[in-house]
């Protein structure tokens, strides 16, 4: 079973930058922008790509990821020849298994499974971006340069540049130079950890990594400049579209207000749907005295209140009087008559009680942030939840 390209997903990271968000759940398992999570986005440019075998690597809270995923019906990736298949860890008999212990390990751990679809390439993704790309434009540039190695890279700030994976080509337009997070960046491209690999030009690599004692088993860290070294072909692939990586609260906010912008990322382009395993629930309900404003509002809300430039997920319940402004609400959470949520995001089946604040307007301060509630939390009635707050499942408030 031949294929010219098949993809790896790495979805296992802890996600420790979201704090309260990632208690219970991996990363790319995080709700985001209404009806998704954020897996949903790799997923469906796969299916729209033409990719139609996947190998998901999960590690951390892996059981929420799995159940979402499934078959792959959703992204229409529960075909015969191909599909969508879960990678944990495994050990076999007579062998020391282990946890992943770097992205380039995660992949060399699944080289039997890579093996048994005979592929040509390749593709790398990770599992907490938001973008939508045509992986097979990539693919063309990959092959058209018989490059060992093309990266997805995005023009950034010098600012930026300090905190990514730079690169810089020469006059042939391929790459020469790779740095990790340079003081003085040589270049303004950046890494979006994107890669299409040349499959037998992988394999040795990976193989080789895992024998060096001295490596951190990492693409950016140590197969890239590996390569690099060799001689070997790298291109870059410029991608200018909407891409962001969604590790840290700020930017899971951010992206999540990006999502009312038509001309940022459009979620209405019926040649490019994002796909999604979606709730059984009835159409959203707006009350009496109800007010919204720009705003995403997901099936089997009911709105008493005022909503305004939020994102509010399946299932949302805001009571009267109530106002939830520039705020994300994750699947099942409810605000109740008179409480007030600016500036926040609101986990999963979290009860913000009567009268409670949570949350507050940009200050200017050093201080300030988005405030954050996980989970299954009760903020009682009354309280007060300040800006840049984090809270806990388990935490009374």
């Amino acid at each position: 079973m031949s294929k010219q390209c098949i993809a790896m997903l790495l979805a296992g990271g802890q996600g420790s930058r979201l704090y309260a968000l990632t208690q219970d759940v991996a990363k790319p398992g995080v709700p985001f922008g209404g009806k998704y999570r954020i897996i949903d986005f790799p997923l469906s440019n796969c299916a729209n790509s033409g990719i139609d075998t996947v190998g998901v690597l999960t590690q951390y809270r892996p059981l929420q990821l799995n159940s979402y995923i499934g078959s792959g019906q959703p992204w229409d990736l529960d075909v015969d020849d191909g599909g969508v298949y879960i990678l944990p860890p495994y050990q076999t008999a007579g062998e020391k298994g282990s946890w992943f212990t770097g992205t380039a390990n995660a992949i060399y751990q699944n080289i039997s499974f890579m093996e048994g679809f005979e592929p040509e390439n390749v593709l790398i993704l990770s599992g907490d971006h938001i973008y939508k790309m045509d992986y097979a434009d990539m693919l063309k540039e990959h092959l058209s340069h018989n490059a060992a190695l093309t990266i997805a890279v995005q023009q950034v700030s010098m600012e930026e540049a300090t905190r990514l994976g730079i690169m810089s080509c020469g006059d042939n337009g391929y790459i020469n130079e790779f740095e990790e997070k340079p003081a003085h960046p040589k270049s303004d491209l950046a890494s979006m950890g994107i890669y299409i690999f040349n499959w037998k030009k992988l394999r040795d690599y990976l193989i080789a990594d895992e024998n060096d004692p001295k490596s951190s088993k990492d693409f950016g860290k140590n197969i890239i400049p590996n390569m690099l070294a060799a001689g070997e072909k790298l291109w870059p692939y410029r991608f200018n579209g909407y891409w962001r990586d969604v590790g840290t609260i700020t930017s899971l906010w951010d992206a999540n207000m990006d999502m009312l912008s038509t001309t940022l990322i459009n979620l209405y382009d019926p040649s490019w749907p994002i796909y999604s395993r979606s709730p059984i629930c009835p159409p959203h309900y707006t009350g009496e005295g109800s007010s919204i404003v720009h705003s995403i509002i997901s099936e089997g809300c009911e709105i008493f209140g005022r909503v305004e430039n939020s994102v509010l997920s399946p299932s949302v319940k805001v009571g009267r009087n109530a106002s939830v402004l520039y705020s994300v609400l994750m699947p099942g959470a409810v605000v109740e008559d008179g409480a007030t949520v600016e500036y926040a995001i609101v986990g999963e089946n979290t009860v913000i009680h009567k009268n409670a604040h949570v949350g507050a307007e940009p200050d200017g301060s050093e201080k300030w942030g988005v405030a954050t509630c996980g989970p299954n939390i009760e903020i009682r009635e009354g309280a007060a939840v300040p800006a840049a707050a984090m809270i806990y499942t388990g935490e009374e408030v």
